[in-house]
């Protein structure tokens, strides 16, 4: 299982595919099978029948998607970065954007 440099909760840019362009946050991810759900991305429509706690209908959700088609947003200018690591003064190991050298992780 690869190790992912995009967790939970950063603001990524999709880089390729139909919804190239568009920024979210990431909600999940999948390290075993490379994917990530970002919101507002990949919105699929599922038919859903009806359940004792859910209604039925068709509903909109976010599928997954490669985890190489997306880009970490810059924390400078919102463009999309590479990600490096560096370790801090106080010994703290974190991720920074290639692009501008500006902190990721706070």
């Amino acid at each position: 299982m690869a190790k992912l440099k995009i967790r939970k909760g950063d603001h990524v840019v999709v880089i390729s595919g139909k919804d190239k362009g568009k920024k979210g946050e990431v909600l999940k991810v999948m390290p075993g099978e490379n994917r990530v759900i970002v919101s507002g991305v990949a919105v699929v429509r599922r038919h859903q029948r009806q359940t004792a706690t859910q209604e039925g209908g068709i509903i909109s959700k976010e599928g997954p998607i490669h985890v190489s088609n997306v880009a970490l947003e810059d924390p400078k200018d919102g463009s999309p970065t590479r990600v490096g690591y560096k370790f801090l003064k106080d010994g703290r190991k974190v991720r920074f954007a290639k692009r501008s050298g500006e902190i990721i992780d706070v």
